[in-house]
């Protein structure tokens, strides 16, 4: 006797999502990405400044003063001051605040400073900035001063300040860092290095390829050596048995 199929299977059909739902779903998906993504923010890393200008050109002068706990809100300002080579005052030469305007007070670099530090928000972590047009009286030392008042639920505020001394001197030609020296000669030796190996490589490879063809060239004819010489017997052997 023949068992026909359960009731449930009969006629039964796969279901399919719902396209306007699959799509729906996808855009919701990437709109937790973006969020997520949004909400994400860059770690702090504190370098050292260049201390080498060239006359004439732009120089970029580094100041970074990272927070130590990122979720703290914090406010901070920055000033900048400069003492010039061969004199004993320490002059401020530039204000960044609150109202994240640059403001220049000293008429030397009037028109000459440029920043490039952190934008947008009042929490200043970078405070790097830009000489414009070097000359020889933007050598000394400069002083980056970072004030940053931490603020703990509106209950309890600390202030830091943070000083960062750099001292720039002025030079008509850029000399190469003995860095730049040596990694540019590891380059070119490893250059030479894997072009050796790629060589020897290739030469290996060639000689294994031809030692696999004769060989299998060599196969080839043996066994049709053995095929003659069989052939042959047998016809030796039909002739006699006629």
């Amino acid at each position: 006797m023949e068992l026909s199929p359960p009731a449930h299977r009969r006629g039964a059909t796969t279901l399919q999502p719902d396209a306007p739902s699959v799509v729906t779903l996808h855009l919701a998906s990437l709109f937790v990405c973006f969020a997520l993504v949004t909400l994400c923010q860059g770690g702090c890393v504190e370098v050292d400044s260049h201390t080498e200008a060239v006359l004439g050109k732009t120089f970029k002068i580094t100041c970074i003063s990272c927070k130590k706990r990122s979720e703290t809100v914090a406010e901070a300002i920055n000033e900048w001051f400069f003492k010039q080579e061969g004199t004993d005052e320490m002059v401020k030469i530039l204000h960044y605040g609150n109202e994240r305007k640059l403001e220049v007070v000293d008429p030397r670099f009037e028109g000459l400073v440029a920043w490039n530090g952190t934008k947008k928000v009042r929490d200043l972590q970078d405070v790097t900035i830009f000489i414009l047009n070097v000359t020889y009286d933007h050598a000394g030392d400069y002083l980056c001063v970072v004030n940053r008042t931490l603020n703990y639920g509106d209950v309890f505020f600390y202030t830091v300040v943070v000083n960062k001394t750099i001292h720039v001197k002025v030079v008509e030609k850029a000399n190469r860092d003995m860095a730049s020296i040596v990694s540019e000669i590891m380059m070119y030796v490893l250059i030479v290095v894997l072009t050796i190996w790629l060589v020897a490589e290739m030469i290996y490879c060639y000689k294994k390829i031809a030692a696999a063809t004769e060989a299998a060239a060599q196969e080839n004819a043996s066994e049709y050596l053995a095929i003659t010489s069989e052939s042959k017997e047998n016809c030796t052997g039909v002739q006699a048995a006629e």
